[in-house]
């Protein structure tokens, strides 16, 4: 018996668990200090009244014969599949309900897609990014290569036909710098994929948190994309589901190679690996989607939206430089007086007890740049922004 040794390749503590440490060890240092959380991407608004109503119709039927449910469709029900289908519809894109497949978040569904991929393929990933794209990826052995985001692209690189991939991962609005990118320049992403045989990997998890006209919503929006492209979406952001767990994944028909159909394969590892989202789940999923649901949405995404702002306001106040703030609920900031990432970090938990997340955890050229996260209460995020601008200034 051999373990798979890829996983000496990767960092063994993950970037989270080395702030949750550090701050963890601040507080048993000092327990009279009140420390505000801007770090990790978690909602703290609760589910949305329609949802939950769903939820509890949904229990309700479990506890009737006529209407119990044993195993759902691998691929999710009907129903929600049709739902998600609308929503799409909403913004201008059509999508087939049979290209969308339910699954329990858009995390597990970007790590568990490289099942359907050759060991071979080279893996390209912007730098900074989102650590699951690449240790992923370190895990099952494969080549990555890096898009360099940095301050003078905005966080926002375009291709290089210099360099040859075949699996391209992309994140707008992105985590972790919130920049966002037009339908044009995915234009360009979708023309590169076409020149080198690829197919892009397109994480649209903070889609609902745009705002400006231009900015895209889906991949899809731009033609010839359905060809190369399959697109993960969650209901952790829209909707506050990162404890209730569901997401989806587009994969259309027209995504096809040497005969073979990602779309059915993806099908298949779903059979063979996953049970399916629980039926209750799914119902909550698709109240989201109702007249009453969305307005109850838009009412919990408006506070971290304005969250986000008292944020941004603050960074323009203290002539910081930052990516995000607005089409994202990420504020991706150039670290003060030269500071290093993890160095600002210490700086903010003991000098004013907030904490955020490094930069330098997300990649090289995240180093020298901090994320503030716009998803904790008002009143947190106003207390923290005070306190921030005092040591600074």
């Amino acid at each position: 018996m051999n373990y798979n040794s890829n996983f000496k390749n990767i960092a063994e503590s993950y970037l989270f668990a080395e702030v949750a440490d550090r701050t963890a060890k601040y507080s048993q240092a000092h327990p009279d200090k009140k420390i505000l959380k801007l770090g990790i991407g978690d909602v703290t608004l609760p589910l949305a009244p329609a949802v939950i109503k769903a939820l509890h119709e949904a229990v309700d039927e479990m506890a009737v014969k006529e209407s119990f449910k044993g195993y759902g469709p691998y691929e999710g029900y009907g129903f929600l599949r049709e739902g998600i289908k609308d929503y799409y519809k909403s913004f201008g894109v059509e999508v087939g309900a049979d290209e969308i497949f339910v699954s329990d978040g858009a995390k597990s569904d970007l790590g568990n897609i490289l099942d359907i991929f050759a060991k071979e393929n080279t893996i390209l990933v912007p730098d900074p990014v989102y650590p699951v794209y690449v240790d992923t990826n370190v895990m099952a052995g494969r080549k990555i290569v890096y898009a360099n985001a940095n301050e003078a692209n905005g966080f926002l690189p375009m291709p290089d036909y210099n360099v040859d991939a075949d699996v391209i991962y992309i994140c707008s609005p992105n985590n972790p710098t919130g920049a966002a990118y037009t339908v044009e320049q995915l234009k360009q992403w979708v023309e590169y994929a076409h020149e080198k045989g690829a197919v892009i990997l397109y994480d649209a998890a903070y889609e609902s948190f745009i705002t400006e006209a231009g900015l895209a919503r889906s991949i899809y929006e731009v033609e010839g994309a359905k060809d190369c492209a399959i697109e993960f979406c969650s209901f952790s952001k829209i909707a506050g589901f990162t404890g209730t767990r569901c997401g989806y994944t587009v994969i259309p028909h027209a995504l096809k190679k040497d005969g073979m159909s990602a779309n059915k394969l993806w099908f298949r590892r779903q059979a063979t690996k996953f049970n399916g989202v629980p039926y209750i789940i799914q119902k909550g999923a698709a109240a989201v989607f109702t007249t009453e649901g969305m307005a109850q949405i838009k009412a919990n995404l408006a506070v971290y939206q304005r969250n986000a702002a008292v944020i941004a306001s603050c960074m323009d106040e203290l002539g910081i430089w930052y990516t995000g703030g607005k089409n994202s609920p990420y504020i991706w900031l150039k670290c003060p007086s030269g500071m290093g990432s993890w160095e600002f970090f210490d700086f903010l938990l003991n000098n004013a007890q907030v904490v955020g997340t490094p930069g330098a955890g997300f990649g090289k050229n995240g180093e020298g740049f901090f994320r503030l996260t716009a998803f904790g209460s008002e009143e947190t995020t106003k207390e923290a922004t005070e306190r921030i601008k005092k040591v600074i200034k």
